[in-house]
């Protein structure tokens, strides 16, 4: 299997992270966003959509990350990241569709209307400062609900570490390191999490 992503974005790393808990030899493609080849017509053929990261396997190509896990996932069963049991299955697809609906939407309109992609896409769209200035108090917003959250519980979605600590994590980190949207540290309850997983080998994959 090949995995055609780029280091510094935030969804191929949840997949890596994904295959660095699994211990699944892939070959990993880097995918040169600047010069445009995720838009190639050749990528194109892969993915449509011309995102990555993008998956090749013997049988064709599945995009979109939880869609690539989901596949590894019924690939390797063991450890299990999104539920052995029924109750488990739902609630962890619950937390990782909270993460990616009420965080990671958020981060990206902040993202995508902040400086750095100003500096990239200059001239190319218009970005939209007041949709900045709500999605960054959004993001903040839901780091509190978080912290709430994480002093009952160790992880994004229970008592053991899952595909929903992945998604929390890499949004966190994107945020942080990349948008400038870092929890204050007045969350500790979110932070001891975000040492806790970010303490796992698979973390630097």
């Amino acid at each position: 299997m090949k995995l055609y992503e780029m280091t510094q974005a935030p969804n191929p790393r949840r997949v890596r992270i994904f295959v660095a808990e699994k211990g699944i030899e892939i070959e990993y493609v880097q995918v040169d966003m600047s010069a445009g080849e995720h838009k190639s017509p050749e990528f194109l053929k892969m993915n449509p959509s011309g995102k990555i990261p993008v998956l090749e396997t013997d049988e064709g190509y599945i995009a979109e990350s939880v869609a690539i896990c989901r596949y590894l996932e019924a690939l390797h069963p063991e450890p299990n990241l999104f539920g052995a049991t029924p109750f488990e299955l739902g609630r962890i697809e619950m937390f990782n569709r909270i993460y990616e609906l009420e965080m990671w939407t958020q981060i990206g309109i902040s993202w995508v209307n902040g400086p750095v992609v100003a500096k990239m896409a200059a001239g190319r769209f218009t970005q939209n400062p007041q949709a900045k200035e709500t999605s960054d108090a959004n993001v903040h917003r839901f780091y509190q609900r978080m912290n709430q959250e994480l002093a009952h519980r160790d992880y994004a979605a229970g008592d053991r570490y899952t595909v929903a600590d992945i998604t929390a994590l890499t949004g966190v980190d994107f945020a942080t390191q990349r948008v400038g949207l870092k929890p204050d540290e007045s969350l500790t309850h979110l932070w001891a999490w975000h040492q806790r997983v970010s303490s796992r080998p698979s973390a630097s994959a």
